[in-house]
């Protein structure tokens, strides 16, 4: 191995006392090869039995916990018991050299783009009367409803814990459900889960976490992992959703209540790591995840995400992380780290040919709703995204 690169290969150890035995992450990604019902299929278990050697901890992509939060059309369910011994062949899959699998817990809300083509309508904080997809509108979530979706959390959990994953970890990053509630561009509620003070904006996540972390130390096996996923700070211009410093006020009261074995940062854009905190006040213009590796160095191992598609942008990350994930390298290049670790660095290429789909077991069907955010992260190389999109084409 490179000597520059030792600190990616330092062993981790979590709070529940997992030990990694490196600082990679396989980051979420869904490959739109599920079910129209949202069940595993074998392309699925081939995708990640390919890369269950890629990193110690591997994120599925997103999970959804009822078909009014759906996001992609193909995404994996975890909605009801039916889920389940599909997703014990995924958790397989994923294990099979040893990795922890992390099975990621999602409600897109208002961005549910699956729910509002099938169902018409889709449920957030707040009324809104929008037209992506299509013309439609968001309902405000009464109590009621806010509560069957906290017990979805909680039942989902539980299914992960049944189908043998060894962690969940829950999103509330990128405009999904509970970001919603937490911004003041979404919420516009005036109740206990409204706009007008931080502990009403928060209660909904807490509400989740809560829920979440009980099921847990009731059902789960003791070393089980409980991650969280958030977007540090939100803003428009020179108007503002929620600061950074809100954020690491949430997670105070996060950390008050579960025990949360990492936290990983994600928001939109190219060589999100490298995001610079906007809003006005003593951080602006310092790195986000700075700011916030200060705060939470040495209580919750951080994960930085975005961009990371490079040894040294690896390297980078990894100076304001405890961890650093990636997606997109790990299509085209499922032996990135152990490349980089027997100091073969010069052999990874995220590039590929279409001789090579046998071997990387890409589905074919394979990122039909997100190339276009590939574009925008430019994750991979623009003839490797051209080369995914033909296939999505094909399909």
């Amino acid at each position: 191995m490179n000597s520059k690169y030792a600190p990616l290969f330092e062993p981790l150890k979590l709070k529940n006392g997992i030990e990694l035995k490196n600082r990679f992450v396989l980051s979420p990604m869904i490959t739109n090869s599920s079910t129209a019902e949202g069940h595993v299929t074998e392309e699925d278990e081939l995708y990640h039995a390919r890369r269950a050697d890629s990193a110690p901890i591997q994120v599925t992509g997103a999970a959804y916990i009822e078909p009014y939060g759906q996001l992609f059309e193909y995404g994996f369910s975890v909605s009801d018991d039916r889920t389940i011994p599909g997703l014990a062949k995924l958790a397989d899959a994923m294990k099979k050299d040893g990795s922890r699998a992390i099975l990621q817990l999602t409600h897109a809300g208002r961005f549910s783009n699956q729910a509002i083509l099938d169902l018409g309508v889709v449920y957030g904080p707040s009324f809104m009367e929008l037209n992506v997809p299509v013309k439609h509108q968001v309902l405000p979530m009464s109590k009621r409803k806010i509560d069957a979706v906290i017990r979805q959390y909680a039942d989902a959990t539980r299914r992960a814990i049944k189908a043998g994953f060894d962690g969940v970890e829950v999103s509330a990053a990128q405009r999904l459900l509970i970001q919603t509630f937490f911004s003041k561009f979404s919420n516009q509620r005036e109740d206990e889960y409204g706009r007008d003070t931080l502990e009403n904006r928060s209660r909904f996540g807490l509400e989740v976490i809560q829920a979440v972390s009980d099921v847990i130390k009731e059902e789960a096996p003791e070393d089980f992992i409980f991650g969280f996923r958030g977007t540090p700070e939100e803003t428009r211009g020179s108007e503002i959703g929620y600061t950074v410093d809100e954020f690491l006020e949430f997670m105070d009261r996060a950390e008050e209540i579960a025990d949360i074995h990492y936290l990983a940062i994600a928001s939109w854009g190219r060589d999100i790591y490298q995001n610079e905190v906007r809003a006005e006040g003593p951080n602006k213009g310092r790195l986000v995840n700075e700011v916030v590796y200060e705060h939470v160095k040495g209580r919750i191992p951080m994960m930085a995400t975005g961009g990371v598609n490079s040894p040294d942008k690896a390297l980078e990350a990894l100076d304001h992380a405890d961890m650093v994930g990636a997606s997109s390298p790990f299509i085209t290049e499922p032996d990135f780290v152990n490349k980089l670790e027997e100091g073969r660095e010069d052999e990874i290429d995220l590039q590929f040919t279409i001789d090579e789909l046998d071997d990387l077991k890409i589905p074919k069907a394979a990122f039909k709703d997100i190339v276009r955010m590939m574009d925008y992260g430019e994750g991979l190389p623009k003839e490797t995204r051209d080369e995914l999109r033909q296939l999505a084409e094909e399909k």
